[in-house]
């Protein structure tokens, strides 16, 4: 038999690295994919246990990053310690023990018991649902890119890295376009168990081929990138593991306080997460691909202008109509994108030698986790508002300024081009003072009482005074969303006011059911606010409030007067409105009053079939739901309409102008009830709701906001 030729085999060679580089390929993209997929999944299955807070997601991301940190430190010491064969060994035992913890569907053991301890209790859940899954994939991106660069020593490894941040931002978007709207939580979570069983085996190869190759290519050494090395001096290589963490730290930041604010003044639904996520994975990408990508010249301005931008949507006082909501997502994400760009491009102009790759990487995973950690546990802690945003976008210029500082091939190096500092410089100066003043920003005429921030959001207590066409009160805000009112005339402080007027739809029913023959009344109340409602009660009458955030029962009794005046007897269930009603025996109420959907944060979790059915358990047969639907953004009468179809309850809209001058807004109540006389006995302006062939059904598994947008 003739033996291969030199030519024979050099192209059998080549053929086999060919493999070898496509299985890498196929690892790392398919462990990206998986990585990001799991995120919104996970958290959409825990988000109505814990109340359908902004500060879920923001926990889950600093879990995701911890995990993610956690997984590079062990790549970095896998590489630092063991063997080539070890490392290749180890990590495949790892992913198949992984296996073990499939599928990834939370327990119900882990559902709250109450409010307190949301955090821990989310970070417990998700260490025994997901940890080791997640474990695993986050180490496999740095680990196998070293492994690459041992076996592949001609080719670079970072182009890997930007392929692993698009199969990331890939899975980010097709979640809540292809895989939401079209396949259900328990089946999607099924399926990314096989995909993870897919991807071990993958792994496997992986293994093999770093396997054959750690003797090959022993002696080989990896390029130098070089570039780094010509533009480091001494001065500058002190600072750089610094700017390793600073720059992805003030990255990381800004996207989780970006999607506090969207989250906050929009709704928490996993698209609002996705988007910001996406386009910081998008920075990693454009980064990281090429150097060509990343330009001062262009991103210098970019920033600037970027900047000047949010500053005006957060300031009232700059523009005279509140922004739609599609210009204050556009302004904050692009904002949160040109930041990111900068950071994670000064990132990318630092990155090292191949041989520190893991070293590098650490550093970068170090820096996401700090950022996720100041936002999710330091700020609640620290600040009485959502300010950590602010913090974000005066530190990303002054990094920009601190790079250029010590760079020697910038034009500003050691201060150079003096008048160009002196207007950075000046600029840091007005944007300090202009993210001062929007921090402290309040209402028009009023003072600030009190201020609290927690895990469900920041509380403020205000006196309104002096005001011209508005009689003297006090109001408790959620965000900027008015969540009750009173006021302080003698002989008004009885006075039900904001959405409770007595000519509102809810204000009709209780006023109604008062005049009548009947004996005590049951009513639930899905969210406190200052407890308004209790204002109806008469003797012998039980309002039972279900209440999230403890904040709100404590201001409502300290700073206002309602729920001692209340005539009947008032409770207080603590937690998720939903999960306390589920455990809870039938309540038998006659009347259940929903309003948690003033705000345009909207827990979508208490409008879905699912928990309607929860409603309907409480509820007497000829009982009575009323869901207050005012809002500015969103119209939610299509929802409304479509589940009290799905119920087949017979449901109406009830519009009532409002009175400023007695405290009373402008109010849109839905009510349904089979007891079409009640419905009948109802004034003002009333519209019969129907269900249009479009409208959709909001379950646990599926929520649309966009065909909702005003």
């Amino acid at each position: 038999m003739p033996e291969p030729t030199g030519a024979a085999t050099a192209d059998e060679n080549a053929k086999r690295a060919r493999g070898g580089i496509l299985v890498f390929a196929a690892a790392i993209f398919l462990g990206a994919f998986l990585l990001f997929q799991v995120q919104p999944l996970i958290a959409k299955f825990i988000l109505p246990w814990f109340g359908g807070s902004a500060g879920v997601w923001t926990t889950c991301m600093l879990f995701f990053q911890a995990l993610l940190l956690g997984g590079y430190a062990y790549a970095h010491l896998s590489i630092k310690m063991l063997r080539p064969r070890t490392q290749a060994a180890v990590h495949v035992l790892l992913a198949a023990a992984a296996l073990a913890m499939l599928p990834i569907i939370p327990a119900e053991r882990w559902k709250p018991p109450g409010p307190d301890m949301p955090i821990l209790r989310i970070l417990l859940l998700l260490t025994m649902t997901l940890g080791l899954p997640y474990f695993v994939l986050s180490a496999t991106a740095p680990l196998l890119q070293a492994w690459f660069a041992r076996v592949f020593p001609e080719r670079s490894p970072y182009r890997l890295y930007a392929l692993s941040n698009f199969a990331s931002l890939l899975a980010l978007l097709s979640y809540p376009f292809v895989f939401e709207p079209l396949v259900s939580r328990k089946t999607l979570a099924v399926g990314w168990s096989v995909g993870m069983g897919v991807f071990v085996v993958i792994i496997a190869g992986c293994a093999v081929v770093a396997w054959r190759g750690s003797s090959e290519h022993q002696r080989a050494k990896p390029q130098d990138s070089g570039e780094h090395a010509r533009r480091l001096n001494g001065t500058m290589t002190i600072f750089q593991c610094m700017l390793w963490l600073a720059l992805p730290a003030c990255g990381s930041l800004l996207l989780l306080a970006t999607t506090n604010v969207i989250s906050q003044e929009i709704a928490v639904v996993p698209f609002l997460w996705v988007l910001p996520l996406a386009l910081y994975l998008l920075t990693f990408v454009i980064a990281f691909d090429s150097p060509r990508w990343y330009a001062r010249t262009i991103f210098g301005p970019l920033l600037i202008a970027a900047l000047a931008a949010v500053v005006w949507v957060m300031t009232p006082a700059m523009h005279h109509d509140t922004p739609s909501i599609v210009t204050q997502i556009a302004i904050y994400t692009a904002a949160m994108f040109v930041c990111c760009m900068v950071c994670h491009g000064e990132v990318a102009r630092l990155k090292p030698d191949p041989r520190q790759l893991t070293s590098f990487y650490l550093c970068i995973a170090a820096g996401g986790a700090i950022g996720g950690f100041l936002v999710a546990v330091v700020a609640p802690m620290l600040l009485r508002g959502y300010h950590e945003l602010h913090i974000g976008l005066f530190a990303c210029p002054l990094l920009f300024m601190t790079v250029l500082f010590f760079d020697p091939v910038s034009r500003f190096h050691r201060g150079g081009e003096r008048i160009g500092w002196y207007a950075m410089i000046l600029g840091m100066i007005v944007l300090g003072l202009a993210l001062q003043a929007n921090a402290n920003l309040q209402l028009q005429g009023t003072i600030t009482l009190t201020r609290q921030r927690s895990f469900y959001g920041v509380l403020s207590v205000y006196e309104q005074r002096d005001v011209r066409g508005l009689p003297d009160s006090r109001l408790l805000h959620h965000g900027a969303i008015t969540h009750g009112e009173q006021l302080l005339a003698s002989g008004m402080q009885d006075h039900p006011t904001t959405y409770y007027g007595r000519e509102s739809g809810v204000g009709q029913l209780l006023r109604l059911h008062a005049d009548e023959p009947h004996p005590p009344r049951r009513i639930g109340a899905v969210g406190l606010g200052v407890g308004t409602i209790a204002l109806y009660l008469q003797a012998g009458d039980l309002l039972r409030f279900y209440e999230i955030d403890p904040n709100v029962e404590r201001l409502a009794r300290q700073y206002f007067t309602f729920l001692d005046q209340a005539q009947g007897a008032v409770e207080i269930a603590m937690g998720d409105a939903r999960l306390s009603m589920e455990r809870e025996a039938d309540q038998r109420y006659d009347l259940l009053v929903l309003d948690a959907f003033s705000g345009d944060a909207i827990p979508v979790h208490l409008l879905t079939r699912e928990a309607f059915d929860v409603y309907l358990r409480h509820l007497e047969p000829g009982g009575i739901i009323a869901i207050h639907i005012t809002n500015q953004h969103l119209d939610l009468v299509p929802v409304v309409a479509r589940l009290a179809a799905a119920v087949e309850m017979p449901a109406v809209t009830v519009t009532y102008q409002g009175t400023p001058v007695r405290g009373e807004y402008e109010s849109v109540w839905a009510i349904l009830s089979r007891d079409t006389e009640r419905l009948a006995r109802l004034q003002g302006t009333v519209n019969v709701l129907s269900a249009g062939e479009d409208a959709p059904l909001w379950t646990d598994d599926f929520t649309s906001l966009f065909p909702l947008l005003k």
